[in-house]
């Protein structure tokens, strides 16, 4: 529960693109890929961990609020347990992150040092940079631009516009998928204090940035495509569009919890659709 297993998508998601972008433009490195893959997801779930133990000792995490239980809130783990944990699996990220370092090169360890750097400062320290409502921007940074084109640096030891062009619409899905679960807390957080980017521009404004981050990600898509880089089966995630209006209205119409849990979790897969349909664009392009 506190590993929150289900937003994995986030992390896995700009993984395959950069890596597809990668293996074409140069020869697939398998156990490169998997160590990515490997440490992406150990970020995110030493995140999730210390974003628990953290928010919390905060008291974010109230009785009344309308996502899932958190395990240090609710007493189901002691918060040493919760803490200990976050940092084994920042750890084991540490580790594939050497291994990353040894085959692709030193501004790797910079990478991983700043994204688990990240995930901790996120509701943790002393100014954590989500209470001021910086946390959609830190995702679309690190989910988007530093780990799509982390992950093409693995496979080709350099970097390229196109890498930055793919991330852009990645990181905002990513941000999407943070926006909606702050517009379900909006409440609970502004009581507690926590003053997300949903607090600070109030309901409406939130649901309307919650549907530009969607849709931006097709306005966007096809850059690479204009400019010429890329053939246009990479406008393949268009495909996903239908259900991205789905859920553009289901936000901007619903309020109560269960919905709006429904809505994360689908704006989650519709992140992970978007993201592997763009690869097999880009493979499809080579």
């Amino acid at each position: 529960m506190a590993a929150r297993l289900r937003t994995l998508p986030a992390s896995v998601a700009p993984v395959l693109v950069g890596t597809a972008l990668g293996a074409r433009d140069g020869d697939l490195r398998p156990l490169a890929f998997a160590a990515a893959l490997a440490g992406a997801m150990l970020i995110q779930v030493g995140t999730n961990l210390s974003n628990d133990y953290s928010d919390a000792r905060r008291g974010a995490d109230t009785e009344d609020r309308l996502g899932p239980v958190r395990v240090t809130a609710g007493g189901l783990v002691p918060p040493r347990q919760v803490l200990i944990a976050t940092w084994v699996t920042f750890g084991l990220a540490v580790a594939v992150g050497l291994y990353l370092v040894a085959v692709a090169g030193w501004e790797l360890l910079l990478v991983g040092a700043a994204s688990i750097l990240a995930g901790v400062l996120y509701t943790g320290g002393p100014k954590p940079y989500g209470y001021e409502g910086l946390g959609e921007l830190f995702v679309f940074a690190f989910f988007g631009v530093v780990a799509v084109t982390g992950s093409y640096f693995v496979q080709t030891e350099q970097l390229v516009w196109e890498a930055f062009a793919l991330a852009v619409p990645v990181g905002l899905l990513a941000a999407a998928v943070l926006m909606v679960n702050n517009i379900r807390d909006r409440e609970t957080d502004s009581r507690a204090g926590k003053r997300t980017l949903a607090v600070r521009v109030g309901a409406q404004g939130a649901r309307a940035l919650y549907a530009a981050m969607v849709f931006g990600a097709y306005v966007l898509l096809p850059i690479t495509w204009l400019a010429g880089a890329l053939d246009v089966w990479v406008l393949l995630p268009a495909l996903t569009l239908p259900l991205a209006l789905r859920l553009a209205a289901e936000v901007s119409a619903r309020t109560d919890g269960p919905s709006l849990n429904a809505a994360l979790a689908r704006t989650g897969l519709l992140q992970l659709a978007f993201c592997v349909l763009l690869g097999a664009g880009v493979l499809l392009s080579g």
